[in-house]
């Protein structure tokens, strides 16, 4: 059996500032942006390449979770470097390049699984960003 993980909510306090800042800023697509009876929103976004998306939402409607409280999402990417500065471009303040050494964060990139930038949402939800291997071209020669 296949068990594939397909969503992630995320609780905020302002479900449009936060569909602008995953859209606009760290560059989500925008999926659904439904409302239903009782005023809850539901906003589904997917980042680039994945098959897991997440999920905002205000009150109870999505997630009983404070907004601020999901911590340690991450997402992989096959150029942290390249990505960092990607997010900076559009505005995310994220921090620098780290790696884990000796059991303790260190500066600057490590090896391939060990190279990590940390961002935070405007509601305090942390993300990490985790350098993996670059995937292999596609068969042809394309990729």
């Amino acid at each position: 059996m296949r068990w594939k993980l397909e969503l992630v909510p995320i609780p905020v306090r302002d479900v449009e500032r936060a569909k602008r800042f995953y859209s606009e800023q760290v560059g989500f697509t925008v999926d659904h942006d439904i409302r239903l009876d009782g005023g809850v929103r539901i906003v589904q976004l997917t980042p680039p390449g994945s098959d897991c998306s997440i999920v905002l939402g205000a009150g109870d409607g999505v997630t009983p979770a404070h907004p601020g409280s999901v911590r340690g999402v991450q997402l992989v990417v096959p150029d942290v470097v390249a990505a960092r500065a990607e997010l900076l471009a559009r505005g995310v303040p994220v921090g620098p390049v780290q790696h884990v050494e000796n059991g303790a964060p260190a500066d600057g990139p490590g090896d391939v699984w060990n190279s990590f930038v940390y961002f935070d949402d405007p509601d305090g939800n942390g993300w990490a960003l985790q350098e993996g291997p670059a995937e292999p071209a596609a068969p042809g020669g394309a990729g």
